[in-house]
């Protein structure tokens, strides 16, 4: 069976996203069409103040979380937004599956699995032919994830600072060999 779910982690700030934003930049370079989400943290001066969602399209933008937050389920000072995952990375992982031809989520963890419509369109990109890249809290002891994990079709890839610099290439190789599989 061909790997198509390719799920990255790692340590905080290995540099996941920075490695799925670079295999994004090759697989454009070779012509293919690359959709979802990634999420970054935003600082103020030298200080983290929460998570932004971007969709990988439209370059639309909301927060994930964020310190003065009011409401919204608590992750460590963060209060999740709930309502700006669902009106941003919810869409953008769902045009991503019916649109583009590799669909990224960044991240399945602890404060995006608090909403099930999330989960619900991870689970359609996870189900569909595409390729998906997506990274997974590196310590997440979650059933969603597991269940991820656990897929015939998955592979997984735990960034370091050895091999963050060869990943996008990896990550970008195994897209187009399965790209190139399916279509023969």
């Amino acid at each position: 069976m061909k790997r198509r779910v390719l799920l990255l982690t790692g340590a905080p700030g290995i540099g996941k996203t920075t490695i799925l934003a670079r295999t994004g930049e090759l697989l454009k370079s070779e012509g293919y069409s690359v959709g979802g989400m990634i999420s970054r943290e935003v600082r103020v001066k030298q200080n983290r103040v929460g998570f932004e969602i971007i969709d990988v399209t439209s370059s639309n933008r909301n927060w994930l979380a964020h310190v003065d937050q009011k409401i919204g389920p608590q992750v460590g000072r963060y209060r999740v937004n709930i309502s700006g995952l669902e009106a941003t990375g919810v869409p953008a992982v769902l045009n991503a599956v019916q649109k583009a031809d590799v669909v990224f989520i960044d991240e399945v963890g602890p404060m995006e699995l608090f909403s099930s419509r999330f989960k619900d369109a991870v689970r359609k990109a996870v189900e569909s032919e595409k390729p998906v890249i997506a990274i997974v809290h590196w310590r997440a002891a979650d059933p969603f994830i597991g269940t991820m994990k656990e897929r015939g079709d998955s592979e997984i890839f735990v960034a370091s600072i050895t091999n963050r610099d060869e990943l996008p290439e990896t990550l970008s190789k195994k897209v187009i060999k399965y790209v190139k599989y399916i279509a023969a």
